[in-house]
């Protein structure tokens, strides 16, 4: 008889396991993380009235590959170039968030007698909203479009980085027992090196590489390549003392800018689902009813405390980054629950032994309970907030009023911003990339070549040969090239007193890439030897080389901008109105009344309030539509209105409720402001007179007057002094009636 391997006994029974209870939940309406927490409970060895897992230590394995494809996930839906989309208020209400809950957290386990581990622990898993659960709860209640939808989304990109941060920083924590700030300064500037390594590189050899294998390219091989692409960076990321979820994630953010994001993400989906259901069910092994029962105090009072901190601090960072009560109150009740990556946090301080035994079972609890709370919070946002509203003194509604607007109206961004920017780019890029070539070359090629050739000297003189032949490129980039933009030119040639902090940017910049050739060298060779060395290197063979050295710059520049750029990632929120009008996506049902008929026939602004930007069909692009274009099948169409005019608009063109896609979507239609002064070109013109909409293939969505907000305007409205106009257009031809005082 053939011998079945007890694993996959246990895997039989886990799955099974699953499965029912799944379906229970499924039918229930709940989330089926629960229903993988309580099949774990249930098969776990803390439940003795069914048969438990004989090899515990063997899923714990399997749930590891579950944590990695879980996070390789969620980097497919977060992307580099998605983080830097997000804006100031995704990213104030975040840190304000986390930091926040890092400290409620802390303080609640101090007032509970806990360890100093435990306490910080504890606040590293409230610290962190749950992806999935906000996903979910979203698309049941159907608010996926509205504005305060797009922030939620935004704030979660931010969280997902600051989630890897925490990973790093508290197993810093737990190695070194104490918040010392000269280990955790060092785990940070590790990270941020290592992950800006991991960014360039990636978008450089990646994109590249499944570009140059495209006709080779079906769904088979393209699940194994990107498999083998994620745990290979995995092993990097181990190899370099951080853990393997991280390298997941990474691997995850940089193929989430090719092309095959949308497509990788699609063929890993099953693999993803299977070994999570694992990684579910083992945090569900884990806990211990009777220390639930035992610690039941603590499980409600940071229930409570989560759903109250979360709640405030995140209302209260979307309030100082400008947005109005209404959003601030909904953004702040969608993220009050806690979720995977507070599981992690979790099995983390199980794993490195450093939290007490009641910790990971309050958490997954903490996290049931806000899980059931998170749908009924969100549904009744919109109540509280008009309930506080009627409640609040007059005075603190005007100034929240004014604050809001204020923060959302164009600021000028002075020259030295322009210029610091300008600088601050071409330096970090190119000296974390010449500190990697450093690395490699002392670390690993000179060794290399030492073992290979037995004379010491040319081993030297050929590793120096090599290392400076590809760090010649961005020494040129960081030294030579010259930075050109208007506002550099008006800093020299208008202030006298601006060019010697120019002249000292300049000279810092070609400072610092003598340093790395002297670095090199000196490593190689004896001080003074480097330093004639450096100076013949950068007084006469850079020269002499100059054009060719640009030349390969302007390749490996042009190759990873268009990599970057091969695809355009879900853009979570722009600059919004300073009104509640945004921008969001929906999809055209084949059912819609409206298919085939034109935007005139529609008439869909004059029966909505809503503006149609742009429609998407299959490659085909339509920026700012003309009134004679039709609605077709599966046009994704991005409009713009209010979330009353957005909510009633849906129904008709969504008939067999698609998923609509997230408000604020990236598309070609940019949405600018523009300050009418004396020099505005159509001052004392009428919107149809001034011909806007054919110059800049756009419309005029709103204008701000005196503290009155008209959305769509009619086209008699006279532009008037201090009117602040909001355009919706194609990008590239707004730009061309734009005024300097246009952010």
């Amino acid at each position: 008889m053939t011998h079945v391997p007890q694993l996959i006994i246990d895997l039989a029974f886990i799955l099974g396991a699953a499965g029912v209870t799944t379906l229970l939940f499924k039918w229930l309406k709940q989330p089926l993380v629960l229903g993988y927490i309580i099949a774990g409970l249930l098969v776990g060895p803390n439940f003795p009235f069914i048969p438990s897992i004989a090899e515990v230590e063997s899923i714990q394995i399997w749930a590891e590959i579950g944590v990695i494809f879980l996070l390789f996930s969620l980097g497919l839906e977060f992307s580099f170039k998605k983080l830097a989309k997000v804006g100031g208020t995704a990213s104030i209400t975040a840190i304000t968030e986390v930091v926040g809950m890092l400290l409620l957290g802390y303080v609640t386990g101090q007032i509970l007698g806990w360890s100093f581990m435990d306490s910080i622990f504890l606040g590293g898993i409230l610290s962190i909203s749950s992806t999935t659960i906000i996903i979910r709860a979203f698309d049941e209640l159907g608010v996926k479009s509205q504005k305060f939808a797009g922030i939620v989304f935004g704030i979660l990109v931010v969280e997902d980085l600051v989630a890897i941060l925490l990973l790093v920083l508290l197993t810093t924590v737990a190695v070194s027992q104490q918040f010392g700030g000269a280990a955790m300064l060092t785990s940070v500037v590790k990270l941020a090196f290592f992950l800006s390594v991991w960014f360039l590189g990636g978008i450089y050899l990646i994109p590249t590489f499944l570009r140059k294998s495209k006709k080779l390219m079906n769904e088979e091989t393209l699940l194994v390549v990107s498999v083998a692409l994620c745990l290979l960076m995995v092993v990097l990321a181990t190899n370099a003392g951080f853990s393997p979820a991280l390298g997941a994630f990474i691997m995850g953010s940089i193929l989430a800018e090719t092309v095959y994001a949308e497509k990788i993400e699609h063929l890993t989906k099953s693999v993803k689902e299977l070994f999570g259901a694992v990684f579910f069910v083992s945090v569900g092994m884990l806990i211990d009813p009777k220390m639930l029962v035992e610690y039941a105090g603590p499980v409600f009072l940071i229930t409570f405390i989560t759903i109250f901190g979360k709640a405030v601090t995140s209302s209260v960072g979307a309030l100082v980054s400008g947005q109005p009560l209404k959003q601030s109150i909904q953004t702040g009740l969608s993220l009050a629950q806690i979720g995977e990556f507070s599981f992690i946090i979790a099995t983390l301080g199980v794993t490195l032994k450093v939290t007490s035994d009641f910790l990971y079972p309050i958490a997954v609890a903490v996290s049931a309970l806000t899980t059931f709370t998170t749908p009924f919070l969100i549904r009744f946002s919109e109540p509280f907030y008009y309930w506080l509203e009627k409640r609040l003194p007059e005075s603190w509604r005007k100034f929240l009023t004014n604050y809001s607007s204020g923060a959302q109206t164009i600021s000028n961004v002075s020259d030295w911003q322009v210029v610091l920017r300008s600088f601050a780019q071409p330096i970090i890029t190119n000296s974390v990339v010449l500190i990697s070539i450093l690395l490699v070359s002392t670390r690993f090629l000179y060794p290399f070549i030492a073992e290979t050739i037995e004379a010491e000297r040319w081993a030297r003189v050929l590793t120096a040969f090599i290392s400076l032949t590809f760090m010649a490129p961005f020494i040129y980039a960081l030294a030579i090239k010259r930075v050109k933009n208007r506002a550099y030119s008006r800093l020299w040639q208008n202030k006298k007193y601006t060019r010697g902090p120019l002249l000292a940017l300049e000279i810092g910049r070609i400072l610092l890439a003598l340093f790395s050739v002297l670095f090199l060298l000196d490593y190689l060779f004896s001080y003074q030897i480097a330093l004639v060395f450096a100076v013949v290197v950068i007084g006469v063979i850079f020269p002499l080389f100059r054009k060719r050295i640009r030349n390969a710059y302007e390749r490996i520049e042009h190759r990873f901008m268009t990599n970057l750029n091969a695809r355009e990632a879900d853009s979570p929120a722009k600059k919004l109105l300073p009104w509640d009008a945004h921008l969001a996506h929906f999809q055209v049902s084949p059912e819609s009344e409206y298919i085939g008929k034109t935007l005139a026939e529609l008439g869909i602004r004059e029966k909505f309030g809503v503006s149609i930007a742009q429609i998407e069909r299959g490659r085909l692009t339509i920026p700012v539509p003309r009134g004679e274009e039709r609605l077709y099948p599966t046009d994704k169409i991005t409009v713009i209105g209010t979330d009353e005019q957005l909510s009633s608009f849906k129904p008709f063109i969504e008939v067999a409720n698609p998923e609509a896609i997230i408000a604020a979507a990236q598309s070609e239609v940019g949405l600018r402001q523009v300050v009418v002064d004396a020099k505005f070109p159509y001052l004392g013109n009428t919107i149809r007179a001034s011909g806007i909409r054919e110059k800049t293939n756009g419309l005029i969505v709103g204008i701000e007057r005196n503290g009155e907000r008209i959305l769509n305007p009619d086209p008699a409205t006279i532009f008037e002094i201090g009117d602040i106009v909001w355009l919706a257009g194609e990008k590239r031809l707004i730009r061309q009636v734009e005024q300097p005082t246009v952010v």
